[in-house]
């Protein structure tokens, strides 16, 4: 069997930076143990399969895995695939299957293998709990106490179809000063996936207004995560004062050397959160083949 890939640098229009990304684009057929094996040989942060959609209005099926396991949905594979399929057509909405939902991109073109793509969540995010040890937090992120929050935010745990612990730090110091601590990292951050998506307010900073740190999911750090920025929206929409749209400007992975800009949308309405909505570019840096014959 071979079966052509792709490699892509998403949240950037940079080859090599961002966050790579593998796509399989003609991945019928494949079982579920050899997708499995598949994004284990990539060893990305993720992998995402393209199959037909079960629906043919829409775009693709997409599956997503880490190294270690499957995922309902997750951003970064969600933009790649959307960029992959809006260059090999002239669609400019992508509709997508996912195990968390439908999902519906819109597409544009900026070379022949340069694209930026935006999407609706398929979940709106929604609290799960507190997160009140706010000395274990500090542990195990080896910082002080008094690091912690920022502005009006305190930690909370929040899914938007992937779970993440979302820490508030008090600046971009602090956030870049980070040293984990593994003997503590699972008693404090304990919900599902252990992951903890750390964010501060940058408003020193003239080309975003936010910015993020991801640890956890087997990964160690992740460079961009999309599916944690749609946690964060709901976070951010609790204390958006008023009803109406807000737009934002998160930065991810700088302290990798893989930078990632990530818009994030949201609105509310009868102070309720009704719209949110994650973009970014991907470039197209390889392609190949997978021979997998016996």
């Amino acid at each position: 069997m071979k079966l052509p890939y792709l490699i892509l640098d998403v949240f950037t229009r940079t080859p090599l930076k961002g966050n790579a990304l593998a796509v399989v684009p003609k991945a019928d057929g494949l079982m579920d143990n050899e997708m499995q094996a598949i994004a284990r040989e990539f060893n990305l942060s993720e992998t995402v399969f393209i199959c037909k959609p079960q629906n043919e209005r829409n775009s693709a099926a997409l599956r997503i895995f880490t190294p270690y396991q499957e995922l309902p949905f997750a951003g970064h594979p969600t933009v790649g695939a959307a960029v992959t399929l809006g260059l090999n057509s002239r669609a400019s909405a992508i509709r997508m299957e996912e195990k968390v939902g439908l999902v519906t991109a819109l597409f544009e073109r900026t070379d022949r293998r340069t694209g930026e793509a935006r999407f609706t969540l398929p979940r709106l995010p929604a609290r799960l709990a507190d997160l009140p040890d706010r000395l274990g937090i500090a542990q195990a992120l080896g910082i002080e106490v008094d690091d912690l929050g920022c502005d009006v935010f305190k930690p909370a745990v929040f899914s938007a179809g992937v779970t993440f612990h979302l820490v508030p730090v008090r600046n971009a110091t602090v956030l870049r000063s980070i040293t984990l601590n593994r003997s503590a990292w699972e008693q404090v951050f304990h919900h599902d996936h252990h992951s903890a998506y750390v964010f501060t307010l940058t408003p020193e900073e003239g080309d975003n207004d936010i910015a993020a740190r991801m640890f956890g999911m087997g990964l160690g750090e992740d460079p961009g995560t999309g599916s944690a920025a749609a946690a964060l929206i709901g976070l951010l929409a609790e204390q958006e004062l008023g009803n109406g749209q807000a737009d934002y400007v998160l930065r991810q992975g700088h302290e990798m050397g893989r930078p990632c800009r990530i818009t994030l949308q949201l609105r509310k309405e009868n102070d309720q959160l009704v719209y949110g909505a994650i973009g970014g570019h991907a470039v197209v840096v390889g392609e190949g083949t997978l021979d997998l014959a016996d």
